[in-house]
């Protein structure tokens, strides 16, 4: 300790990706959101199919949950990445969130119930992880999926993603305790799904 630099003074420098990057894939189109998603979001966080899997997202979800969150993420006072998943004609489908919280990186997608089954979360969700790892490539990615969501398992181990652990998480939609398989991952093990 620098006896010069008394403790409460120090400053404490955080991790910054940088600002929410726009990525365009063959298939996709990765952006900032905007208030305008708000709709969409609404109609796909109002599927109980969808909400379910996701740890934070109450049910029912509606326009104004949607509205509440895309104010949060136009605060940009966070090093937090919130990217809308959209197809070739701009229409929000899903979301690839990349978020600093306790101290680690985590990641979390979710993807319209209509378009599931097409790969299209593998593609968007290591679109995303990519990019990220480029500007933060000394970083352990942390994740997991509930334990009844094999899809989403099966996104990650193609990512390359680790299993760690399993533990038990509050679901705000079902409002009970559920199963989690905690993940990891780093830029070394990142693998190319499609």
């Amino acid at each position: 300790m620098n006896a010069l630099v008394p403790e409460r003074s120090r400053v404490i420098i955080r991790p910054d990706p940088g600002p929410c990057p726009v990525i365009q894939t063959e298939r996709l189109r990765l952006r900032p959101h905007r208030l305008a998603d708000a709709e969409a979001i609404a109609q796909s966080l109002g599927d109980f199919q969808v909400a379910r899997m996701l740890a934070r997202v109450p049910a029912p979800y509606d326009h104004q949950d949607a509205l509440d969150w895309l104010n949060r993420q136009a605060t940009n006072v966070l090093p937090d990445w919130a990217l809308a998943v959209t197809t070739g004609d701009d229409v929000h489908i899903g979301c690839v969130g990349i978020e600093l919280r306790h101290g680690q990186w985590h990641v979390g997608y979710w993807l319209n119930r209509f378009y599931w089954g097409k790969g299209l979360a593998s593609e968007a969700v290591h679109t995303a992880i990519e990019r990220f790892f480029r500007r933060m490539p000394d970083t352990v990615l942390h994740s997991g999926v509930f334990a009844d969501n094999p899809g989403s398992l099966r996104v990650q181990e193609k990512l390359g993603f680790r299993i760690t652990g399993c533990s038990q998480i509050y679901a705000l939609a079902r409002n009970a305790m559920v199963a989690h398989i905690e993940t990891r991952l780093t830029a070394a093990d990142l693998r190319r799904p499609y």
